[in-house]
């Protein structure tokens, strides 16, 4: 990896547990989601008078990819995501993920994930390129691609 990832703590809710009592595997998207939001803040910046908001902007998704390892049982503290980006394209980009446990509350590995990405013209309705700036931010946020089981057969 250029860097370490990119770690933020996403707090758990009541209701992403599921009749089992684990998180339900769809609100392990929310959780993503929530990393990437808070990421994107301190990566691409709020202010529009300083960096572009990539949010602000757009950025859609294209594309999930989840790989479960364990069931992760509702608890109040928060589970910690890292976040780094495995390729930059022209006018999209992909992220890794790692799902585990806060240092201090556990040592547990939930899931690994990959999202794709397309930065996006609204007023448009069209793709757009990633500029050179939101490039370089990319750049130093890379990494290893997300190590799949099934890429290791």
């Amino acid at each position: 990896m250029t860097s370490d990832p990119y770690t933020v703590d996403v707090p758990l809710r009541w209701s992403d547990m599921d009749a089992y009592g684990h998180v339900n595997n769809v609100q392990f998207l929310r959780l993503l989601e929530d990393a990437r939001v808070t990421g994107f803040e301190q990566w691409f910046g709020q202010d529009r008078a300083s960096k572009q908001a990539l949010l602000d902007e757009g950025v859609l998704v294209a594309r999930h990819e989840i790989e479960y390892i364990a069931p992760l049982t509702f608890r109040h503290a928060p589970i910690e995501v890292e976040m780094w980006c495995t390729k930059i394209g022209g006018a999209g980009f992909d992220l890794g993920y790692d799902v585990r446990d806060p240092e201090g509350v556990g040592v547990g590995h939930y899931a690994r994930a990959e999202t794709g990405l397309v930065v996006y013209d609204f007023p448009n309705a069209r793709p757009r390129r990633i500029r050179p700036d939101e490039r370089a931010i990319l750049e130093d946020h890379a990494g290893e691609p997300v190590p799949f089981r099934w890429r290791s057969r």
